[in-house]
């Protein structure tokens, strides 16, 4: 079981810089339905994005060979996740969010603008990335909807 565990893992954390939204997004939804509780987000409003947050920051953190950081400063604010992968020169920004009453793209739009607006991929373009992924997961309960934007930057 260990075994599938690993293969799964590595099968989802190199989705992310492929820009494989569908792999992650089934995933995700898999790993939510086989393992939590609607309970489980049972908190405050402003507190039950931090729960999937820690789920993706535990799973990526396993990748070796990856810089993976929570809440990292970055532009004018802070990014949930931030990864930058330098053998590959990529970087990559996730921004999840809570999809009150199950608005899952709204709140994907949401996380996209906030990476944008906030300037989050800064520091991952000041560090040599040329390539940038953003990231925008919504949950809701059991279930996530995920979207990509891509940058491509030439030196």
């Amino acid at each position: 079981e260990t075994r599938a565990d690993t293969s799964r893992i590595n099968r989802f954390c190199a989705a992310f810089p492929k820009g494989d939204v569908a792999t992650i997004q089934d995933m995700l939804h898999d790993y939510l339905w086989d393992s939590i509780s609607i309970r489980d987000t049972a908190v405050r409003m402003d507190r039950k994005e931090n729960f999937y947050h820690g789920i993706l920051l535990g799973i990526l953190g396993y990748k070796k060979g990856w810089y993976v950081k929570s809440n990292e400063e970055s532009g004018d604010g802070y990014s949930d996740i931030l990864i930058k992968i330098q053998s590959l020169g990529i970087g990559i920004l996730i921004e999840i969010k809570y999809a009150d009453k199950g608005e899952l793209d709204k709140a994907c739009n949401f996380a996209l603008k906030q990476i944008t607006q906030k300037g989050y991929a800064e520091k991952l373009t000041e560090e040599g990335c040329h390539i940038i992924f953003r990231y925008g997961i919504a949950c809701y309960n059991k279930r996530c909807r995920v979207v990509v934007e891509t940058e491509r930057r030439i030196s």
